[in-house]
């Protein structure tokens, strides 16, 4: 059931990936595995995309069911939610870049694990990011973007925060279809990661994996 659930997702088949979703719960299947399906699914999605073969509509698609899924998955996740935060995560899609699929998705893994996480959208200016900063004064600081232009605007981000005097009071993430860890070097990141459990792996690493 899982790779039909990833095919009818690929395929934009809304309907049928929520009963499937729906379904794999009820028949007790873990929640993560729901979800990393549809991981899986985004990840044929943005290859297609960057390959010119699927286009926004579908994107905008994919991210309805991905929050129509993860609202089924919600409610068994926080049963086992830490009663108490573990951190504070400053998320956001850099400047350039409107695309929500992949911050939603970390965003809603990070909450479910523990962190509190202020999510700043879409198209986000670097000035925008540094006063998300200041304001909210977070461990962490996610920089996400699904197209390669948002290289640029990663590592303009993260020199306006080095430039404000804030860099060594947050540890920063990158993620996104494109990124690597040669994108990390050239933003000047401390981190990435190819999915949302590497965020939430990133995240308790830096954060000492301790309660507050």
């Amino acid at each position: 059931m899982t790779q039909a659930l990833v095919d009818a997702f690929v395929d934009i088949r809304e309907e049928e990936v929520v009963r499937l979703a729906r379904e794999m719960l009820e028949a007790g299947t873990d929640p993560l595995a729901v979800l990393d399906a549809c991981k899986q699914a985004l990840e044929v999605i943005g290859e297609r995309f960057a390959a010119g073969q699927a286009f926004v509509p579908e994107l905008i698609m994919a991210g309805e069911m991905m929050g129509e899924v993860t609202a089924l998955v919600r409610p068994r996740l926080q049963q086992d939610r830490p009663p108490q935060r573990l951190g504070k995560v400053l998320m956001g899609t850099v400047e350039g870049d409107i695309h929500d699929i992949g911050k939603d998705v970390v965003t809603f893994m990070l909450d479910a694990n523990g962190f509190e996480v202020v999510d700043l959208g879409v198209d986000v200016a670097p000035q925008a990011f540094v006063a998300g900063i200041k304001e909210t004064q977070p461990d962490v600081v996610g920089l996400s973007g699904l197209l390669t232009l948002a290289f640029q605007s990663m590592k303009e981000t993260v020199d306006a925060i080095r430039e404000a005097g804030l860099r060594e009071q947050v540890k920063i993430m990158i993620g996104g279809a494109p990124v690597d860890e040669h994108i990390q070097e050239y933003a000047g990141a401390d981190g990435w990661g190819k999915d949302a459990m590497e965020a939430v792996a990133l995240a308790r690493e830096w954060v000492g994996g301790e309660q507050r």
